[in-house]
C-alpha cells in the first residue's frame, strides 16, 4: 500500500525534497516512534524527546516560512508527511501540525516580528511547545460567545476564566489563549495571550484515561487573575476572533491527513490478516464479506485521500476553500472510522488486543470524528452551502 501512497504523491507532482522527507519520516517512525506506541497509549505518556528528535529533522517546520525557522512546505507536502506518520502514531502526526497549526499560524499572521523570533524558531526546532486554549466549558468553541474575561491594568492585562478539552498541557511551555474585554461585546472585543506555563494564577489539570488520543494530556485550564504584560497580547485589542480563526483551514487539513494514515495503516493490517488467517483450510480474504470490508476501505481511502489533496492543492492556490475543509475534514475522519470499525471485525477477537493496534485506531478516529468541529456541524455546513444558505468558499 505505500507505493499507492507514493504513486499518488508522484501524480502530484511532489519536489524530490519533498519525497526524501517522506522517506525520512517514514524511517523514523519505524525506527523511534513504532517501538513504544503501544505503551505510550497503554500508560498515557508523552514523550517530549520524539519532538526534539522530529526537530532535528527538520520535520515540525511544516507550512511556517523559512525565514522564521520553518521549512515552507506546500500543503500538499504537509498532508503528505502527516499522513505518512500517522500511519505509526496520529498523535507525532499531531505534534508536526501544530507549529503550523493555531499557535504558529496566530504569530505568523497577528504577531509582532519581535514575536515571531522570539517563538516560531523554537516552535520548529521543538525547544518550545505551545497549548492552544480556546474551547470552553459553557461555549465550546464558539470563540463569540467566550466568558474567559480581560481587563487593562497598566503595561499588564489581568484574565479570569476557564477552558477545557485543551492539548499538550501537560508538556507546554506557553498556552496561547483567549479572553474578551466585554462579554457582551462578541467578536470584536476578543483579545489573544501567551501565558507561559508557571504564570501564577494559571491552573492546568489533565484529564485521565480518556478514550482515544491517550498519548497527548487533554484537560482543563484555569486563570485565576493571571498577569500577562501587554508585550504577550497577540495581536491588537479585539483581533482575538482573528487570530482564533487564523489556523481552522489548516487545522482541518491536518486532521483529514491524520485521519487518512489511521485508515491506511488499518487497510494494510487488515490484507495482512486476511492473508494469513486460516479458516476451514482457506484465508479469510477468500471470503466474499471480508472481501466487501477490503473494497470499502479501499473506495473510502482512494476517495477520501482526494478529496483532501484537492483541498491542499486549493489551499497552495491561495483559496481559504472553507468547503473543501469541511468536506476533507468530515469525510477522511468518517473513513477512518469505517476501516478502523473493518479492521476490528476483520481481525475477530484479535482486533481488541493492543499488540494488533488497530483497537487503538478504532478509539483513535472516533476522537478525529469530534475534534476540529464535530461532524454533525461540517455535514450541515455541507449542505448549507449547496443550498445556498452559506455564503464564500
Amino acid at each position: 500500500m505505500t507505493d499507492q501512497i507514493v504513486g499518488q504523491q508522484d501524480q502530484l507532482e511532489l519536489d524530490h525534497s519533498t519525497k526524501m522527507m517522506i522517506e525520512t519520516v517514514r524511517d523514523f517512525a519505524k525506527a523511534r516512534v513504532a517501538p513504544g506506541v503501544i505503551e505510550r497509549d497503554r500508560e498515557e505518556r508523552f514523550d517530549r524527546d520524539l519532538v526534539k528528535e522530529l526537530g532535528a529533522l527538520d520535520l515540525l517546520g511544516g507550512i511556517v516560512p523559512s525565514e522564521y525557522g520553518g521549512t515552507g512546505l506546500s500543503h500538499v507536502a504537509f498532508s503528505a508527511l502527516l499522513q505518512e506518520m500517522s500511519r505509526t502514531d496520529h498523535l507525532m502526526g499531531l505534534v508536526m501540525s501544530f507549529p503550523s497549526g493555531l499557535a504558529g499560524s496566530g504569530l505568523l499572521n497577528f504577531g509582532t516580528e519581535e514575536q515571531k523570533q522570539e517563538y516560531l524558531p523554537g516552535l520548529c526546532s521543538g525547544d518550545i511547545m505551545f497549548s492552544a486554549a480556546v474551547t470552553e466549558p459553557a461555549s465550546g468553541t464558539g470563540v463569540a460567545d467566550m466568558q474567559t474575561i480581560c481587563r487593562r491594568d497598566g503595561d499588564e492585562y489581568v484574565i479570569d476564566g476557564a477552558k477545557t478539552w485543551i492539548s499538550l498541557i501537560d508538556v507546554c511551555d506557553y498556552v496561547l489563549t483567549f479572553a474578551t474585554l466585554d462579554r457582551s461585546g462578541g467578536r470584536n472585543a476578543v483579545c489573544a495571550f501567551l501565558v507561559p506555563r508557571d504564570a501564577p494564577g494559571l491552573t492546568l489539570r489533565p484529564f485521565k484515561n480518556k478514550l482515544g488520543f491517550r498519548g497527548v494530556a487533554s484537560g482543563e485550564v484555569f486563570l485565576e487573575e493571571v498577569r500577562v504584560p501587554a508585550a504577550n497580547r497577540v495581536g491588537e485589542e479585539g483581533q482575538g476572533y482573528g487570530v482564533a480563526m487564523s489556523a481552522v483551514e489548516t487545522g482541518r487539513l491536518g486532521v483529514a491527513s491524520r485521519a487518512l494514515g489511521i485508515a491506511q495503516d488499518c487497510l494494510d493490517r487488515s490484507v495482512a490478516y486476511s492473508r494469513e488467517r486460516l479458516v476451514s483450510g482457506q484465508e479469510i480474504g477468500r471470503f466474499q464479506l471480508v472481501q466487501s470490508m477490503i473494497a470499502d476501505m479501499v473506495i473510502g481511502l482512494e476517495g477520501a485521500r482526494a478529496m483532501t489533496y484537492d483541498y491542499a492543492l486549493k489551499r497552495d492556490a491561495g483559496d481559504r476553500a472553507r468547503r473543501e475543509a469541511s468536506l476533507a475534514k468530515m469525510h477522511a475522519s468518517d473513513v477512518s472510522m469505517m476501516a478502523a470499525t473493518h479492521a476490528v471485525q476483520i481481525h475477530g477477537a484479535f482486533g481488541t488486543h493492543e499488540e494488533y493496534h488497530v483497537a487503538r485506531h478504532f478509539r483513535d478516529a472516533k476522537v478525529l470524528q469530534i475534534v476540529e468541529g464535530q461532524n454533525q456541524l461540517h455535514r450541515g455546513m455541507v449542505a448549507e452551502y449547496a443550498l445556498g444558505y452559506r455564503g464564500g468558499r
